[in-house]
């Protein structure tokens, strides 16, 4: 994925912290998703996983695909290593957001308070409330996952509908469709839930040399 891509995606997805913050419970007739959701909100503290990510067009045609390693710790720090197709770094630090283009020597730096809006942000950083923000409701069991859709209230985020995919209780898949109509599509595996995380890896200086763009 491009540089300016993967900065407005983690910008607007938040790709952060996971969960916790002030959310209340979600009333529906059928709780199962919905009370994962509500578990990885409340629950869980840090996250980490194996991705793959592929970026599909208006028709679903995969225009991108990439894949590397996430690291999550609320409130607000995560790391996204692209390994796939170039080597790519994305941290939140609790403060700012960092990405560091390897191949183009660039860093992108950029202040994460109000830079997230109502956006699926909140449920990876930890902050926020997701009853105030989105409207849940549950879809049901499809092949192995069972999903939740979030409609986001107000429509400043970039994207139009989110679906997320839960599996005994654990996030293996977010789908989301931008304001553009493409759809971005993430598959989690090798998940680990409340491990230690070197604090180490939600620090980030530039490397001597490259560019640093932004704040």
């Amino acid at each position: 994925m491009k540089p300016d891509f993967l900065f407005r995606f983690l910008c607007r997805l938040r790709l952060a912290a996971v969960l916790a913050g002030s959310m209340g419970l979600v009333a529906v007739a059928h709780a199962s998703a919905i009370s994962s959701l509500n578990r990885f909100y409340h629950d869980v503290h840090t996250y980490s996983a194996r991705f793959d990510q592929v970026v599909l067009d208006e028709a679903l045609n995969p225009i991108q695909e990439s894949s590397g390693t996430l690291w999550i710790e609320r409130p607000g720090r995560f790391r996204w290593d692209y390994d796939v197709p170039y080597k790519q770094i994305i941290v939140g630090d609790g403060s700012r957001i960092w990405v560091y283009d390897k191949e183009l020597q660039q860093v992108t730096v950029r202040r994460m308070a109000g830079s997230l809006g109502n956006t699926p942000a909140i449920l990876l950083a930890g902050t926020g409330s997701l009853t105030a923000n989105f409207v849940v409701e549950n879809m049901g069991r499809q092949g192995r996952l069972d999903w939740v859709r979030m409609k986001p209230k107000v429509h400043d985020g970039g994207f139009q509908d989110i679906r997320i995919g839960f599996s005994g209780n654990q996030v293996r898949s977010l789908v989301m469709v931008d304001s553009f109509g493409q759809t971005t599509r993430i598959t989690l595996t090798h998940v680990r839930e409340n491990a230690h995380i070197n604090p180490a890896r939600f620090r980030f200086t530039p490397p001597k040399g490259v560019d640093v763009v932004g704040e």
